[in-house]
């Protein structure tokens, strides 16, 4: 008898290792799942070379992290050098991304910079700090409290879902309404499909959607600004679409906007995800 309650101790000693062990492989399993994601884009303005653009991430399907630079460069620069980044982080609820903090820092050759920090929880703004405030706030439209609720920061909204059963490619990838807060301006980006074109650079081969864009300025913009008037009655704005499969998302891969003073577009010319 106490030969076998020995036995029998080995054993359940053995068996409480079970759950553990369990647990611990499906965390290593869930790891495994993460997809880093690279792209490298070159912006140009009437088809002149004005600078370069990265975005970094970490997505699997439980959180993401995006980190996106840009810096002018060329004939840009003898206006004014300009470099900038930010960084974004959140999980995935069942509709899509859900921020949780957004850094960005902009800089310029004027010695001019502005950091905005933001936390967000269930795509809600919980705290924002902008370091310096715009010289202007005091006749900017005021960003309420209700107005906060429901956004994307600019760098997660850049990561789009598309439903579970929906296809990557065509209109369910870009029919949507995207609410961003950017720490100081509220605004809807809208989306519509367009159609699906093949592109091929190294990283990817293959379809993408064309969206057509527009822009709708809500609150945190001067009444009088022009910029802004102009971007809201601009209809010469469009986005390129790229599926990442395994996250069921959508990328862009390049954007076209008509400025003040040409056409400007964002293009990649590297496109990874693995």
């Amino acid at each position: 008898m106490p030969l076998a309650r020995h036995a029998c101790l080995r054993a359940w000693r053995r068996l409480r290792l079970l759950p553990p062990l369990i647990l611990a492989m499906a965390l290593m399993t869930q790891a495994s799942k993460a997809e880093n994601f690279r792209a490298i884009y070159g912006l140009s303005l009437m088809g002149m070379p004005i600078g370069t653009a990265s975005a970094n991430g970490v997505l699997d399907s439980r959180a993401y992290k995006l980190e996106i630079g840009m810096r002018t460069s060329g004939l840009a620069t003898l206006v004014n050098s300009t470099r900038g980044a930010a960084t974004a982080t959140g999980k995935f609820a069942p509709d899509g991304p859900s921020p949780t903090t957004f850094a960005h820092t902009i800089a310029n050759s004027a010695s001019e910079m502005r950091t905005v920090r933001m936390a967000l929880a269930d795509k809600s703004v919980r705290q924002v700090e902008v370091n310096p405030p715009p010289w202007d706030a005091a006749v900017r439209l005021p960003v309420t409290d209700e107005q906060k609720r429901r956004v994307f920061d600019p760098v997660s909204a850049l990561i789009m879902a598309v439903p579970a059963g929906e296809q990557l490619i065509g209109p369910s990838a870009c029919n949507r309404t995207i609410p961003v807060f950017d720490g100081i301006a509220r605004f809807d980006v809208r989306l519509s499909y367009v159609e699906t074109r093949s592109v091929r650079m190294r990283g990817y081969a293959g379809p993408v959607s064309v969206c057509s864009a527009r822009y709708y300025p809500i609150s945190g913009h001067r009444p009088d600004s022009q910029s802004t008037k102009f971007m809201a009655d601009n209809r010469e704005i469009s986005v390129w679409l790229a599926p990442l499969a395994t996250a069921r998302v959508v990328f862009p891969l390049r954007i076209d906007l008509r400025t003040a003073v040409g056409m400007m577009s964002i293009e990649a010319s590297e496109f990874e995800f693995r």
